[in-house]
């Protein structure tokens, strides 16, 4: 925040005309405040960088675990009955499929995490892209780079459609390299599944499942890039489900800081339909139900089996129930400032205790 000049002593109020004030406003303040100079867009690199900051790559966290551990569960489900026969000319083509294990788990791997980083990116963008008016009427959105116009929609269309392409492109490879073609069918479906949440708070309270139906996408995409007969058995959908209700949950708590500008706003969400109280309710009952879903996940591939789940993935459940009733229990004391260990440091954990826990499991 700009430092305002001192007043001046009362002494001299008589003695001059008072000065206009020669601060500039902060960017966000831009909408508010008619005579002050709009912020220049920033050049194409410099906006790569402000964009990367803005939509915050380190929130990754909150599904990149899970779309590895999708990957990982289906890698260990063996030969998928519907990929192509290896007599033919599109498995012949496929120059991994008969690679060491080991190799082609790495490439699978880096191929799924280059998919999750440009999908939600791509999904991000666009949610700055379709919010910015919104935003820049919100106080505690105001200073994000579209909002502020810092970048223009512009560059931001033109990030958000080349990560669009570049998905593409990677989910081209699973079929280049192993003779996998759902990827690339699904990617231009998947690429407006994510982006649509950003446009559910303008007709239904229910956007928090939406969002949470993005990223629950996550395992069952992985799977499907990896092994595509995967999607037959039942993990990766409970793991799906505890996603989706997971994400719900918090983003519930998390809406409760703009309730009352939503209301004024004509936004749809829980915290406007039913309140304060409502809403941690709300949140508390779909955490709950995301732990039922994360305990059948363990119990449904429990015992041997090609995805065996055992003592380090019932931990990892355990672990999860503690961290959200800790959360809920944060909020409760500290009300909106838990929010930021809340909503940032737990979930974050939940997703990296899932993730490795699990993986871990599979392996061992």
């Amino acid at each position: 925040m700009p430092l305002l000049p001192s007043p001046l002593p009362r002494c001299c109020t008589t003695a001059r005309p008072r000065q206009p004030s020669r601060v500039t406003l902060p960017p966000s303040h831009s909408s508010t405040n008619p005579t002050s100079t709009p912020p220049r867009p920033a050049g194409f690199a410099n906006a790569l960088t402000i964009l990367a900051a803005d939509i915050k790559l380190a929130h990754s966290v909150f599904a990149l675990p899970f779309a590895l551990f999708g990957a990982c569960a289906a890698w260990t489900l063996g030969t998928s009955t519907l990929r192509a026969p290896t007599t033919t000319p599109a498995a012949l083509a496929a120059p991994l499929d008969h690679a060491p294990d080991l190799l082609r788990l790495a490439v699978l791997l880096a191929l799924v995490i280059a998919c999750m980083v440009l999908a939600r990116t791509w999904a991000m963008l666009f949610n700055r892209i379709a919010d910015r008016a919104i935003d820049a009427r919100n106080a505690r959105t105001a200073r994000r780079a579209l909002a502020a116009g810092t970048v223009s929609p512009m560059t931001a269309w033109a990030v958000a459609l080349l990560c669009a392409a570049l998905f593409s492109g990677v989910c081209a490879l699973f079929n280049l390299l192993f003779a996998n073609p759902w990827p690339l069918y699904l990617s231009v479906p998947v690429l407006l599944w994510i982006a649509f949440y950003s446009l559910t708070k303008r007709f239904t309270a229910l956007c928090h499942l939406f969002l949470g139906g993005a990223l629950g996408a996550s395992p069952l995409a992985a799977a499907l890039a990896v092994e595509p007969a995967a999607l037959a058995h039942p993990l990766v959908w409970w793991v799906a489900g505890f996603v989706v209700l997971w994400v719900a949950g918090f983003d519930v708590l998390y809406a409760l800081q703009d309730e009352r500008f939503d209301r004024d706003a004509g936004l749809k969400s829980m915290p406007v339909a039913l309140g304060a109280k409502g809403s941690v309710v709300a949140s508390r009952i779909m955490h709950a139900a995301a732990l039922l879903c994360l305990l059948a996940a363990w119990s449904s591939r429990s015992g041997q089996g090609p995805t065996h789940l055992g003592t380090l993935f019932a931990a990892a459940v355990a672990l999860v129930a503690i961290l959200l009733i800790t959360e809920q229990i944060v909020l409760a004391r500290q009300g909106l400032k838990g929010l930021p260990i809340a909503f940032f440091t737990i979930n974050g954990v939940v997703s990296c205790i899932v993730g490795a826990l699990g993986i871990t499991d599979l392996f061992a």
